[in-house]
Order: structure tokens, then sequence, then C-alpha cells
């Protein structure tokens, strides 16, 4: 009886697939698993930063945050060493750079003398002459002959440290310092240590390094563990798909979701839609998120961040005498300060005005403590704004604005978008082809009439096979009656837009006008979210609050009631906020239907993500 059923069941199949309808490509979840019960002090949140990693169990209150560099030793005696640079960054060095962070300087003097402080009072002008003058007098004062901060440790040879004890390695160790990700991507480069392979390990030595010295969380262990990813916005798709293998295969966690940051950002802050923007070290992203759901066509990812930031306030510094004159770019401990002096100086507030005197300390290793005095005026001020004034960072010849591209495709999964788009376009022809035979005389080339140019059967025949346009609708997403010359048309106006360096208020503005309703749009208005690390200067929210009220719509102005900037949501850290999110999220019903097991991993790869991916993948 058993296998007459099956039989019968096989024959329904086989009916069915000569029909036309096709079986599923993608069997019911894995059912054992998730029938379990999910504990969430066995789920560990992972969100890589390009300069910080913050990770922890989706039950501690707080992340661990770990610089999210690695020092490798060499293999070889006399090998060079390599460093890969926190501040410096390629189209800084052109003959055009300087020009432009002058021009881009002039915009934001104008752009703070344009505007009255609160009080109704004009600010008072203070050039850099009258700092430089009293900065260039400033000898250190010893503190201390002995700092007693120690360089790293090195006798026993590890093959590799990590976060501090990478920061803290002497430059004549046999050690090369490598930064995995940039500007929210893999750091891939044609340098030693720059290749796919080199950089997936980097990451699993740090992250497999934190887990179990810090989490202490034994790696054997981890098939017991899930994984929540928080991803950026705008992603690689190859790269995610690398980065999910080795988390489920290399490092042996059970099941991983992913997750795109904005969204995870409005589940940490508790917000339900908001326009997020993520200001990060070296990258700000901008997404308007609606009920847990991230608008594509609203994405944008600008390729500049809080260390441009302190990059510009160090050149601005410079301009004004810095006292510290052996300060170099190239040095990360003199990097660590820099971050910590724009941290500690800079604002948005335009009230604040006039000469300042200031002092900070340098502590090194195998140095003295030294204590400098610094007078500043509008430096504070003018490095900041460079992030509305991006000219001002003096980057040229680099892309500056990303948006979200249609997926590539990839061989290991042959039903992806592309291959919808292409059934249908054949489905869509062959109907129109025979509509037009059926409505149309007999002609030449039809009904068994030969045309008189037999390429033309040819092309007429290729084009009910792929479709009219069918290349463009997979590169681009173009409609199917779009000219080739509007085409090509929109391309250059994409491609004239991401080529610029779009002030973050112009982003946000940009970013809202996307989205496709003037509710959405109203909502989003209504609610802008600033998480990470970058904008975290006095002002900053009364500052952009009133770039946002200045430039928005006109048509806006009578619907929204009130341009709400939210930096501190329940007054929480801004830089743990999108972490944070990933754990709520661990804990959510909805979230069991998004694990990736790692048996699936290994059966179907990167189909699984497109399959159980939140977003569209």
């Amino acid at each position: 009886m058993i296998q007459t059923d099956r039989d019968a069941e096989n024959g329904r199949d086989r009916e069915k697939e000569q029909r036309g309808v096709k079986r599923p490509i993608m069997p019911p979840a894995v059912s054992e698993p998730l029938q379990e019960q999910i504990q969430a002090n066995f789920i560990v949140v992972i969100h890589p930063g390009s300069r910080t990693l913050r990770i922890g169990r989706a039950t501690d209150t707080q992340p661990i945050s770990v610089p999210h560099v690695i020092a490798r030793r060499h293999k070889q005696p006399g090998q060079p060493r390599n460093e890969d640079q926190c501040f410096l960054r390629e189209g800084l060095n052109s003959a055009d750079s300087t020009d432009q962070r002058q021009n881009g300087l002039k915009m934001v003097d104008q752009a703070i003398w344009s505007k009255k402080m609160s009080n109704g009072v004009r600010r008072t002008p203070v050039s850099a002459e009258q700092a430089r003058l009293y900065n260039r007098q400033i000898r250190p004062a010893v503190l201390d002959p002995d700092s007693k901060v120690k360089w790293t440790n090195t006798t026993h040879q590890p093959e590799y440290l990590i976060g501090e004890e990478a920061l803290y390695l002497n430059p004549t160790d046999c050690y090369s310092i490598h930064w995995p990700i940039s500007r929210g991507r893999l750091n891939i480069h044609s340098g030693l240590g720059g290749s796919l392979t080199a950089v997936l390990l980097h990451l699993e030595n740090i992250w497999s390094h934190t887990i179990h010295k810090l989490l202490e969380i034994p790696l054997k262990d981890l098939k017991y563990y899930r994984c929540i990813l928080l991803i950026p916005d705008i992603y690689n798709r190859q790269h995610v798909k690398e980065v999910v293998n080795m988390l489920l295969i290399k490092m042996g966690f059970s099941a991983v979701v992913v997750h795109q940051e904005s969204v995870c950002a409005t589940f940490g802050s508790g917000l339900s839609s908001a326009c997020v923007v993520d200001v990060g070290d070296q990258k700000t992203s901008v997404c308007c998120v609606e009920d847990g759901v991230s608008h594509r066509n609203s994405r944008l990812c600008l390729a500049y961040g809080g260390s441009d930031v302190t990059r510009c306030f160090f050149w601005l510094m410079q301009r004004a005498g810095f006292p510290y004159r052996e300060c170099q770019l190239n040095n990360r401990l003199d990097c660590v300060l820099l971050q910590q002096l724009k941290e500690s100086f800079c604002h948005l507030d335009q009230d604040i005005s006039g000469l300042k005197d200031h002092e900070f300390r340098t502590r090194f290793p195998d140095c003295p403590v030294l204590l400098y005095q610094l007078r500043l005026g509008d430096e504070k001020l003018q490095a900041p704004m460079a992030l509305f004034y991006p000219a001002a960072f003096g980057i040229v010849g680099q892309k500056m604005t990303s948006l979200q591209h249609r997926s590539q495709g990839d061989a290991e999964d042959p039903h992806d978008e592309h291959f919808l788009l292409t059934t249908q376009s054949k489905q869509d022809q062959s109907s129109k082809g025979i509509a037009d035979r059926k409505s149309f005389p007999k002609a030449a080339g039809f009904e068994g009439e030969s045309t008189s140019d037999p390429s033309e059967k040819g092309t007429l025949v290729q084009d009910m096979e792929l479709g009219h346009n069918a290349g463009e609708c997979l590169i681009t997403g173009a409609d199917a009656d779009e000219t080739p010359s509007a085409l090509m048309s929109r391309k250059s106006a994409m491609s004239h837009f991401e080529g610029k360096a779009l002030g973050m208020d112009k982003a946000i503005l940009h970013s809202i006008d996307c989205c496709s309703s003037d509710e959405s749009k109203r909502k989003m208005y209504s609610c802008i979210l600033v998480v990470g690390g970058g904008l975290l200067f006095h002002g900053a929210q009364e500052f952009l609050q009133h770039r946002i009220l200045n430039k928005m719509p006109p048509s806006f102005r009578c619907l929204v009631e009130n341009v709400d900037v939210i930096t501190r949501p329940k007054d929480m850290d801004a830089r743990v906020i999108a972490w944070k999110g990933g754990a709520v999220l661990a804990c959510l019903d909805t979230t069991q239907e998004l694990w990736i097991h790692q048996q699936e991993w290994q059966r179907f790869g990167v189909r699984m993500l497109r399959e159980r991916a939140a977003f569209v993948w």
C-alpha cells in the first residue's frame, strides 16, 4: 500500500513537470533544529567595523569592543614589512587635492559666518595666524620621565597579535599590520595580505581569538552556538557569502542569521521607522527603514567618515602651528592620539566662538609623558563641518558615493533573479509573438513564407527567445520599453551621481526623496536616527536638524510637524545601537525563520541567503 501511494505521488510529480509546473527549488527548512528552544546566551552577535569589532552574547548589556586589527609575524627573515594605513588613503596626493581642500574650507567658512549665534550676534572672526603665533612658541613640559607604557612583548614570537596588542607593537618587530575591513568592505588590495583568502584568515583569527579570550567560549564549543552577523546596507554579495561560509564551516557555528545594520539600528533604538544615518570611521551610510524593512532605492554609502574628520582636523591644527611637531599620519599611535584630540576638542556648536587654550598629553612606549599647551579657534568647528562639505577632505579621483546595484549573479545560485528575469522575458516574448502572428495578415517571414534576408529571421527568433532589452533588465533593472538612448542617459546620470561627494545633509534628503510615497517621506523626515561613532560631537543634533529643516522641500514643511534628529536613543552610546539591535533580533520569534543551519549551507550554499535573508538578496 505504501509503495502504491509513493508511485502515485511520483506519477503526479511527473505530470506536473510535463505541464510546466516547477518543483520547489529549496526543500522545507530543516525542522529538527528549529524545534529546539533557542537560548539567547548561546547566540553571539558580531558587528564588524572598519576600525572596531563589537562582539558579545545576545544576553550581554554591552558588547566587547576591540580594535579590528591584526599583526601577523613574517614567515621569512628579512621579509619586507607591510602596514595598512588608518588615515592615509588614495586620492590625497593628487595635484588638485590641496586646491580642492582649500575650496572646501572656504565653503565651510562661508557657512560659519553666514549664520548668527543664538543670541543674534555675529561670530568674531579668528584667523589661524593668531593661534599660530602662540602655538609656535610652545615647548612640552615633562610630567614623568617614564610613561610606564610598554611595547607588546613578542619574545615568545606569537604567530599573530590582535587588537591593542597589535597597535602597541614595536615597529622594529618582524610583523605586518592588517586592517581586514575598509570602508565597510573586505580590505582586498594588491599588497601583502590583501588577497581574499588572506583577509578571510585575518577575520577568522581576530574573531576566534576574541571569542575564546574575551567571551571565554572554547572554540570547540561553537557547534552549540549560533551567530548573528551585521552587514552594511550596501553590501558585496561575494564578500558576505565568503564570511558566512567562514562562520559556518571554518569556525563551526551551528547556524547564522545575516541582517543589515540600518534595520538592526531601528531595533536597538526601539523605533519602527526611521531614516538611519550610520556615521562610521571610514564610511557613512544612509537608508530609510520602514516597519523593519530597508527601502532598497533609498540606500546610499558615502566613502568618508570619522577618520577623514580626524585627518582634516590634523591639517587644520598643523596650519595653526600644532606644537607636537613630530606627529605623523603614518604612525598608528599618533593616529590614536589624533582620534582622542578630535573627540575631546571638536564640536558643532556655533555659539562657541573665539580662541581657547587647551592642553593634551602624549604617552608613548619608551618615552616620557609630555604635556603640551594648544590654542585653537574655529578649527574645532571646521573639521566636523567637512562632513557636510566633503570637498574639504581633499580626496580627488575616488568614487565617493555608492548605490545598491543589481546582483551580478552567482554560479552557485542558478535560480536567482537573473534566471527569473530571463524566463519571464522568454514567456512574455513568446506570448507576444503568438499574438502578433494571429493579429497580422500573412506576410513575408510568416506562415512558411521566406524572408528576403535570412539574418532577419535569425534576429526575430533571437528576440523571441531572449526578449527585448533582456540584457538591460539584468544589469540595471531598466523597463522593457526604455529606449537605448534613455538607458544610456540614465546610466550616465547614475555614474555622474556616484562620482560626486555628497554632503551628509544632501545624502539624507536624497535618500528620503527616493521613498515611494509621501507618507513614507513624512515618516522619515519626522525621525532621523544617527548612529555610529563618527558624529559624536557636542551640538551635532541641533546642527543637523537645522540643516535638514532649511533644505527640505517646501511641500513637506507643512506636512511634517517636527524634524526629529535622534543621536542618543534611550541615552545609549550611538556606537553600540546596531549591535544592541542584533541582540534584540536574536530574541524575536520571527527570527527563527531566518536561521541558516550548517547542514543546509553545506548542501545548498549561497541559495540559502536568497531564501532566508530578511532583505532582498
